[in-house]
């Protein structure tokens, strides 16, 4: 995130972040029962929004729903999230909007339909690509022959960086180095001048993404790529929409035209429908805490929160929204 001083409220906030949002090792799982016990939350990597969000959620579900504490899990993301949900590795987990929609089609990454349900829709994500000015790079394109983070193995990073190189008429297995790197590695990898490129999906602004433009400065760049958007929309519907980096966000000298997608937050369909309700509801009445993690969050809203088709609605979420409405 921007780096700046941060109210009192939320350095507390941070702090309770740095120490929910720890481990990734399986934790007992309460999402079957109706009396309480431990929440795992599948989030992503450490410079990323979804730990940070996932960090705060794990907060307040520790603190406002009763019987539960909740733990916060770094990961490599949308695919592993699913996988480790389905597992019952995890109990509730960030995904990229397309990647939630492979899942319960049983396409692309996974080979049968998931049993994965929404408590919400979240805030879009926004597909970063960050280039080496010295790279002689303007388009997807001109990605060929060049060494490219693809974001890390499993991760909804890399489901939409292959799909952007195919649109661009590229072969991601072939035209690229591709480096299945995770945000920490792609940053220190682009300032190392050990890749030339990396794909970033993530919400506005991430950490990593602004250490990046901090450290080089006017040696990197974010790449336009919403030209490519009807090519994903023709085979991909209309998961995908275009909308700009705001120059601001990263202190660019214009705003960024880019391919957004939505976040939603999963969890199995068995989960109880009262434990789904009063997670969805701490969600929306606990939205400043989230928002003093990332801004972000400022992008999750009731008038969205029940559009994930084609991602089924837990019957305990619904009711949580309709109720709030």
């Amino acid at each position: 995130m921007r780096l700046r001083r941060l109210p009192t409220a939320a350095v507390a906030i941070a702090a309770v972040v740095a120490l929910t949002a720890c481990g990734g090792q399986r934790q007992p799982s309460g999402s079957g029962t109706a009396s309480g016990g431990r929440l795992t939350i599948a989030t992503g990597n450490t410079t990323g929004v979804y730990y940070q969000l996932g960090g705060a959620l794990a907060s307040v579900i520790s603190q406002k729903v009763s019987g539960y504490r909740a733990t916060a899990s770094e990961t490599g993301a949308s695919v592993q999230n699913i996988q480790g949900l389905v597992a019952g590795n995890y109990d509730i987990a960030f995904s990229l909007g397309d990647t939630a929609s492979d899942a319960v089609k049983g396409e692309h990454s996974f080979t049968s339909k998931q049993d994965v349900v929404a408590l919400t829709r979240l805030y879009n994500n926004y597909t970063q690509v960050a280039v080496r000015t010295s790279a002689g790079i303007n388009s997807i394109a001109d990605l060929k022959g060049k060494r490219v983070s693809t974001g890390s193995p499993n991760s909804g990073t890399e489901v939409i960086a292959r799909r952007l190189l195919t649109a661009a008429g590229l072969d991601p297995a072939k035209d690229v180095t591709a480096q299945r790197l995770g945000l920490p590695e792609s940053v220190d990898a682009m300032k190392s001048g050990s890749i030339d490129a990396l794909v970033w999906s993530g919400g506005l602004p991430t950490g990593g993404i602004t250490d990046l433009v901090t450290s080089m400065g006017k040696g990197v760049k974010l790449l336009p790529i919403a030209d490519l958007l009807p090519k994903l929309e023709e085979k991909y519907g209309s998961v995908y929409a275009q909308a700009p980096i705001p120059a601001a966000t990263y202190k660019q000298a214009a705003d960024v035209p880019t391919i957004v997608v939505p976040n939603v937050l999963l969890v199995r369909k068995d989960m109880k429908d009262d434990l789904a309700e009063q997670l969805t509801k701490v969600v929306y009445d606990n939205l400043d805490a989230l928002v003093a993690v990332n801004a972000a969050a400022k992008g999750i809203t009731l008038d969205n929160a029940d559009k994930t088709d084609p991602v089924p609605l837990h019957p305990g979420a619904k009711k949580a929204i309709d109720g709030l409405r």
